[in-house]
């Protein structure tokens, strides 16, 4: 089956930032695929390379079987995007913003008016379509977005950041939304992220992003069994730092000055590690015991914590200036 994303070796440079090296993936049709990484790590820079707005400095992608370099018309015809920033016309109602999107891409008639009734009861927005935008919520605005993306029916469904600063019962609405599309319309949605929550409740599959490249790439389940074991957390009196200890298989000091140990079965190593502390002269003033997550699969590859704020400043500033 020809995928519906395909990527292989793609780069991107600004002047002497390259801030996409190399990455390589295939997503299947009908799947939702998640893109995962902090700010800065090259999530937004890849979607501006698959959806035509930026050129490749390297490699090769194509979307719905074309090439993004030598048929960016056909791949526009056949993706819809929403991007982190908003790009509603403030000024015009819900169904004007979605009637325009609709003639832009060549739609008209009874059966554009069918289509923007249509998402705007995907998205719950039937009874505000007539309001102006300027007069909804952030999150309805988002909402309206994901509407207008679907207006002309596309095949790949890109969603650079669709939750960001949005309250958490906002997110969960956009989540089931997201849902919806794929059961509804079979779409395929290139979703990119840096809540862990989030590729953990929508993705088939996750790709995590650091620093330009690809870290890790398969289902949660498969992504979270390369930790295995249980995970404690331990914040030490004095600050101290990692030891051997037993029934330890790896000990991590982490930024907040947390200690992270991976052991085979946390029931029977944590008595023996408190006492082991003990016996150096070492209390633990706070004990967590949970099992392994995204974020902990993260910590594994990267040896920090996800974070938000931006990895590269010198990158983000050039880019500015630009």
């Amino acid at each position: 089956m020809q995928p519906a994303i395909l990527a292989e070796g793609l780069k991107k440079r600004f002047g002497p930032v390259e801030a996409v090296r190399g990455v390589s993936f295939a997503v299947r049709p009908g799947e939702i695929f998640a893109f995962l990484g902090p700010n800065g790590a090259g999530k937004t820079t890849t979607v501006h390379m698959l959806t035509t707005l930026l050129r490749p400095s390297a490699g090769r992608a194509e979307v719905a079987g074309f090439d993004v370099v030598r048929a960016p018309t056909e791949v526009r015809r056949r993706i819809g995007v929403v991007f982190q920033d908003p790009s509603l016309d403030r000024e015009l109602t819900a169904r004007e913003n979605l009637y325009i999107h609709g003639r832009i891409y060549g739609l008209g008639g009874a059966a554009l008016r069918a289509k923007i009734d249509e998402v705007l009861d995907l998205v719950e927005l039937r009874a505000a379509a007539d309001q102006p935008v300027k007069q909804f919520s952030g999150g309805m605005r988002r909402r309206l977005e994901l509407a207008r993306a679907l207006v002309h029916r596309p095949r790949v469904l890109f969603l650079d950041e669709p939750t960001l600063g949005l309250d958490p019962q906002t997110r969960a609405h956009v989540w089931d939304y997201i849902r919806r599309m794929k059961a509804e319309a079979g779409l395929t949605l290139f979703l990119t992220t840096h809540y862990m929550d989030e590729a953990e409740q929508l993705a088939d599959r996750v790709a995590i992003i650091d620093r330009g490249t690809i870290v890790a790439l398969g289902t949660v389940a498969e992504l979270v069994r390369r930790i295995g074991g249980e995970l404690l957390y331990l914040r030490l009196e004095g600050g101290a730092g990692c030891r051997p200890l037993p029934g330890v298989q790896s000990c991590r000091e982490l930024p907040d000055g947390r200690l992270l140990l991976e052991v085979e079965d946390a029931a029977s190593a944590l008595p023996r590690v408190l006492e082991a502390l003990l016996a150096a002269g070492i209390r633990a003033r706070e004990v967590t015991l949970r099992r392994p997550t995204l974020n902990d699969v993260f910590i594994r590859l990267t040896g920090r914590e996800l974070r938000d704020e931006l990895t590269r400043p010198g990158a983000t500033a050039w880019m500015r200036r630009r």
